[in-house]
Formats: structure tokens, C-alpha cells, sequence
């Protein structure tokens, strides 16, 4: 019996598919009530979602979607010079986004819990293996990991405002990205949009260049039909050190005509104003530069530790009765316990202002006066020379 139940929770999350329970027409009464509760320009983060437009997974899951590809996140390493490594940049962070779609109804990650975590990690096909590469690396991330593999983690640091960080690393390539993310939710008429605050920050330890970027917001299109998902705004990418800096523009759908999921980009060196490289294309499909389409390769399946072996606290397990229960298509057992689980949130948040406890994150700290970070980064846990240990042979 045990092992059945390990083998069901695990095809929960296997099972790519997303099966659709109703398109809001079939909710009609569900959505006018719903539509009665809000008004245009209203925050949407007080605001109970109906449980069928959930998607099987929490928020702190679908970042890892950034690292879907992980050959092209540790390639940015590879890269020669300046300008290759932020062309790579700009490959995989483009590459990033049409790997979490796999439904054509959009659909809302769960709302992580205060100090919800998420762990997973990849292995990367091809890459040469040191002899120890089959050796356990004993802290970051995710400790039971290779130097071999890209390890990941999440965590939901604040609840009011809704605030996640995560971070990435490949000890073996000695790269690192650390990134948090304020989700503001607004009510359009007939659309949500959501405004991601945040910022990411990748890391090449042994060449000291560090590249920051932000990220696009999102949008619920058709939320009285069959929903689906666009992206809009500007997103830059800079390199301080080289002076390299990518300008990316998410395109949304005009009313009338045009085509959906638009994207360009254009990169620059100092103060140059011609691009030295541009792309563009479609985010969710294909984007057409000198690489070969970011469509062609398909994503890496994450690892995930079984639910048996989680923490209480960790993604999976937190909403492993929500998932069971969409998964079979049964929306009243997915509510209650839904809100069995936001009960339990209230009822902490409640015992500590009676205690006066202060709520303290575990693997993330403030930085500075905005944004978090990771709180024991590669950076810290190994020894990186004062002078890059890599020359390049070309500076641009």
C-alpha cells in the first residue's frame, strides 16, 4: 500500500498534462460571482481565486521553469568573450519562458505559503564528469546534488507583500543566479494583469561579471472565456563590468490584427546606440537570432525528492491533497482543502502576533533596503581568487 501511494504522488507532478476542468463558461455562476467582488484597478491578492483555474503546482515550482534549460544557463560560462557570454545571457533567459507552458488554457500556480520551499535539481547532458562527479556536494541548494548538477531553491519570504526568492547554482562551472520577485496582482475588466517587482542576478565567479536583469510582467487574457497567457514590457539585462546590456521588449497583442506573444531584442556595448546583435520572434515558440530557435530543444525534467522524503514545509507536501484532488477532477475536495491549508496560515499568523514572535525566513536574508538573497551563495562557500582565473582573448 505504501509504495502505491508513493507511485501516485509521484505521477501527480510526472504527468505533464494539465487536464482542463471547465472553461469559465462552464463556471458562469462561480465567475459573475467573483467579478462581483472586484473592480478595475483592484488589488488581487486578498481576492479568492475559484479552485478550477489552479495549476498543479505552487508559484516557487514554476520559477524553476527559469532553469528549464540548464545546458543554456552553464554555457554562459563557456562563452569566450564579453560579447558571447551576454549573447548566452540572452539566449537562455529567453529560452526560459515557453518552457512552463504546456496547457493552452491558462492557468494560476498555487499562492505559496509563508516559508513554503521548493527544491529540485538537473543533470546536463553532455557535460564531462570530474572524478567527483558522483560525489554528494553537502550544502547549497540541494546537498544530496553532484558539482555536475545545477541545483535550485525557492522560498516565499513574505506573505503580505507577496514576496518569493530563488537561486541557482553548478558548482562545477562556478556560476551562481540569485532573484526575488514581488507578484502584484490587478484586475483589467476583462483581463488580470500581474506586475513582477524583482530582480535576478546571475553570477560568472571566476571572471567577476555579474549580470542583472529584470523581469516582464503577465497578463490572464479572456478570463470569461478560455484564458490564456501574455507577457508585456521591457526587460534589461546589464553587465556592469564589460558594459554589455541587452534591451528585450514583451509585446502585447494590439486589439485589432497583430500576432500574439511577440518578442525583440537588442544588445548593446557601452555607449554605442547601434545593436551589435539583434533577435526576435515568438516567446512562447521560436526567437530567431544567430542561435538555432530557442524551440527546438526540448526542456530537462527536473528532480524532485519524493514527497516521503520532504519536508513538511516544501512545496509538494504542502499541497499534495489540492494536486490529488484536481487531478481528479474533484473541485469541492481541492477547495476544502485549500482552504484547510490557508486556515492553518491564518491561525499561525494569528499565534504569532500573540506571541510577538517575528516571523524569520530560513534561507534568505534582506538585501539592504530592497530585494533578498540567498543566504550561503557558492560565492561564500568557495574560494574565488582576487583576479579572474580565466583570460579571454578577445575584450568585446
Amino acid at each position: 500500500m505504501g509504495l502505491y501511494c508513493i507511485i501516485f504522488v509521484t505521477a501527480l507532478y510526472e504527468d505533464d498534462s494539465d487536464s482542463d476542468l471547465g472553461s469559465m463558461e462552464n463556471h458562469g455562476s462561480v465567475v459573475t460571482h467573483l467579478l462581483s467582488q472586484v473592480k478595475i484597478g483592484m488589488d488581487l491578492t486578498k481576492v479568492v481565486l475559484p479552485t478550477f483555474i489552479l495549476e498543479r503546482r505552487s508559484l516557487l515550482e514554476m520559477y524553476a521553469d527559469y532553469f528549464a534549460h540548464p545546458d543554456q544557463f552553464v554555457k554562459i560560462v563557456d562563452q569566450p568573450t564579453p560579447r558571447e557570454r551576454m549573447i548566452q545571457v540572452v539566449r537562455w533567459y529567453l529560452s526560459s519562458y515557453h518552457a512552463g507552458r504546456k496547457s493552452q488554457v491558462a492557468k494560476k500556480p498555487y499562492n505559496p505559503i509563508l516559508g513554503e520551499i521548493f527544491r529540485c535539481h538537473w543533470t546536463i547532458d553532455g557535460e564531462p564528469q570530474d572524478s567527483n562527479s558522483k560525489q554528494e556536494v553537502g550544502d547549497g541548494p540541494v546537498p544530496w546534488c553532484s558539482p555536475d548538477q545545477l541545483s535550485f531553491v525557492a522560498e516565499q519570504v513574505s506573505h503580505h507583500p507577496p514576496i518569493s526568492a530563488f537561486y541557482s547554482e553548478h558548482v562545477n562551472k562556478r556560476i551562481q543566479f540569485d532573484a526575488w520577485v514581488w507578484t502584484k496582482s490587478k484586475f483589467l475588466g476583462l483581463s488580470i494583469g500581474v506586475h513582477n517587482i524583482g530582480r535576478g542576478l546571475v553570477s560568472l565567479l571566476d571572471l567577476g561579471e555579474e549580470y542583472s536583469l529584470t523581469f516582464p510582467n503577465g497578463y490572464g487574457r479572456s478570463i470569461l472565456t478560455v484564458p490564456w497567457i501574455e507577457l508585456g514590457g521591457s526587460v534589461v539585462i546589464e553587465c556592469v563590468q564589460t558594459g554589455h546590456r541587452a534591451n528585450i521588449e514583451f509585446l502585447t497583442k494590439p486589439f485589432y490584427g497583430g500576432k500574439k506573444h511577440r518578442v525583440t531584442c537588442d544588445v548593446f556595448v557601452g555607449t554605442e546606440k547601434k545593436p551589435y546583435y539583434s533577435a526576435q520572434g515568438e516567446w512562447n515558440t521560436r526567437v530567431e537570432g544567430r542561435w538555432t530557435d530557442t524551440g527546438i530543444n526540448e526542456s530537462k525534467k527536473k528532480r524532485v525528492a519524493p514527497i516521503s522524503r520532504q519536508n513538511s514545509g516544501e512545496s509538494r507536501r504542502v499541497w499534495r491533497h489540492v494536486t490529488a484532488a484536481l487531478r481528479a477532477a474533484d473541485t469541492d475536495a481541492a477547495t476544502s482543502a485549500k482552504r484547510r491549508l490557508e486556515q492553518a496560515q491564518r491561525d499561525a499568523a494569528k499565534k504569532r502576533i500573540d506571541d510577538n514572535h517575528k516571523w524569520e525566513t530560513q534561507l534568505f536574508k534582506p538585501k539592504g533596503d530592497e530585494g533578498w538573497e540567498y543566504t550561503t551563495p557558492l560565492s561564500k562557500r568557495i574560494e574565488t581568487s582576487k583576479s579572474p582565473k580565466r583570460q579571454d582573448t578577445a575584450t568585446r
